[in-house]
C-alpha cells in the first residue's frame, strides 16, 4: 500500500514518492496489547465464576449428604422377634463410615462434621434430645443442644427453624442430622461471601425401635460428640 503525497516543489516531491512508497507500519500487536490488558480482569471473572459454581455444587451434595445419613440413620436397629429393634454404637459408625465415603472429596474427617440425634418424647410428653453422635473435624456444635437437652419438662420446643421445630410422636423417634462444611476455596484470587455450609435433615425411624440409649455389645469406639 502507497500513500499520495503532492508537494510543490520538484525535489519534495521526489522525496513525497519514495515516502509513500514505505509501507504502512504494523499494527498488529495492538490487540495483543490490548488483550494482555484485559487478561488479569477476565482471568478474575472467570475464575470466580468456577468458584461459584463449585461453591454450589458443594452446597447441593451438602444438602444429599445429610438427606443420606437421617435416611440411613432412620433404618438402624438389629431384627428381634420380641423386642424392638436396639440400636448400636457399632451401626452408627457404620453410617458415619458410609457417608465419609458418599462425600469423597470433600475431607469431612478436617473440613466437615455430622452431628446425628434422636429426638424423641421424655417422661412429661416434652421433646429431648435422647441420644447424639458425631463424626468429623471441625469445631460445629449442634444448634439446638448437645445429648439430654429437654430430658424433663416441656422448656424444649424440639429441633428446627424457630416456630417451625420437628417434634418426635409418642413411641418413636426421629433421626436429625445436622452437616456443617467449611468450603476450601479452590482459586483464592478474589474475596467472594462463601460462608460455611449447613445443612438439616429429618426422618422418622422405620420400625418400632429401642428408645433407650445404643448399645455397645461389640465394644467399639464410641462417636461422641466434644
Amino acid at each position: 500500500m502507497t500513500i499520495a503525497l503532492k508537494f510543490p516543489d520538484p525535489k519534495l516531491r521526489r522525496v513525497g514518492k519514495q515516502f509513500g512508497r514505505l509501507p504502512m507500519r504494523c499494527q498488529s500487536g495492538v490487540a495483543l496489547m490490548e488483550f494482555a490488558l484485559c487478561f488479569p480482569i477476565l482471568l478474575i471473572l472467570a475464575s470466580s465464576g468456577f468458584e461459584l459454581f463449585n461453591y454450589m455444587l458443594t452446597v447441593k451434595r451438602v444438602g444429599e449428604l445429610a438427606a443420606m445419613v437421617a435416611d440411613n440413620a432412620s433404618r438402624m436397629g438389629a431384627q428381634s422377634a420380641i423386642n424392638n429393634k436396639p440400636v448400636s454404637e457399632a451401626e452408627i459408625n457404620d453410617v458415619f463410615i458410609g457417608a465419609d465415603l458418599q462425600a469423597t472429596g470433600l475431607n469431612l474427617g478436617q473440613n466437615g462434621k455430622i452431628v446425628l440425634s434422636s429426638l424423641q418424647q421424655n417422661g412429661s410428653g416434652g421433646q429431648m434430645i435422647q441420644w447424639q453422635r458425631c463424626f468429623g473435624g471441625n469445631a460445629y456444635h449442634s444448634a439446638y443442644g448437645p445429648e439430654k437437652t429437654g430430658e424433663t419438662g416441656n422448656s424444649f420446643a424440639g429441633m428446627g427453624p424457630v416456630g417451625q421445630e420437628i417434634k418426635a410422636a409418642s413411641g418413636t423417634a426421629v433421626m436429625v442430622v445436622e452437616v456443617n462444611y467449611t468450603y476450601k476455596r479452590l482459586m483464592p484470587i478474589i474475596s467472594l461471601p462463601l460462608k460455611d455450609i449447613t445443612d438439616f435433615s429429618v426422618f422418622n425411624v422405620r420400625d418400632s425401635r429401642d428408645l433407650g440409649d445404643p448399645k455397645n455389645t461389640e465394644n467399639v469406639t464410641k462417636s461422641m460428640c466434644t
